[in-house]
């Protein structure tokens, strides 16, 4: 199989913090960030990752995540075409035809890459996103009428949310925006079809976004420096 990062982010929130790198290319625990999701694309077998780019970056991403196993292609946009018109471009450097994994370049997240595969091929679904239980930001006040009976801090929801980590067939590929966000396009049109799946995912995802959010990925790399595993 291939894949697709999508590592068009220009870390702007991260300020200073990213040194002037794209965010996919911020250092992490000594890494890049990208460099942990090409880590475990190639212990699932993948060998050739595409890598959704800003135009004039091809020569940096393929120096700095070269090396790791997979062949890195770079696929540098002309212009800035969203996230679903930048997976559609690269999909046209593909080699191979058929299922292929896509990944915002910005997370980091422990899921199982095979079995996301597995329950895409056994659903025939033409998209298989993975999702994750939604946590309050903030503690909650718990009331009867008008009495506080407690308080939570920062509990799970009820809601699921899309962590950026999909299977996409060519069917799915083929209705992706030129430019513009798949996930208020042809996600909501293969949902309504129902034939869009979601693969639950209790463990590890962690976004970066701000200083904040990388301080708290240094930490769990700091006590996890076998991550993922």
């Amino acid at each position: 199989m291939e894949a697709i990062i999508l590592a068009g982010g220009k870390a702007e929130r991260l300020g200073e913090a990213a040194q002037g790198k794209p965010k996919a290319l911020v250092e992490i625990g000594g890494r890049p960030l990208a460099a942990y999701q090409v880590e475990q694309l190639r212990a699932v077998g993948v060998q050739r990752v595409l890598v959704s780019c800003a135009a004039g970056q091809e020569e940096l991403f393929e120096r700095v995540l070269g090396g790791i196993g997979p062949e890195i292609v770079p696929v540098g946009e002309p212009e800035p075409m969203g996230r679903g018109g930048g997976i559609r471009f690269a999909a046209q450097r593909r080699q191979e035809t058929g299922d292929v994994y896509a990944l915002n370049g910005d997370e980091l997240v422990d899921v199982g890459l095979e079995r996301l595969l597995d329950l895409h091929r056994s659903s025939a679904a033409a998209a298989t996103i993975t999702v994750v239980p939604l946590h309050s930001p903030f503690g909650v006040v718990e009331l009867e009428e008008d009495v506080v009976t407690g308080f939570r801090e920062a509990p799970r929801l009820e809601h699921w949310v899309s962590c950026g980590i999909y299977v996409l067939g060519n069917e799915a590929l083929a209705r992706f925006p030129e430019r513009g966000d798949h996930e208020t396009s042809t996600f909501p049109e293969l949902a309504a079809e129902r034939r869009l799946y979601a693969h639950r995912h209790e463990g590890i995802w962690l976004t970066v976004n701000t200083p904040k959010d990388l301080r708290v990925a240094e930490e769990h790399l700091a006590a996890n420096p076998d991550w993922p595993g």
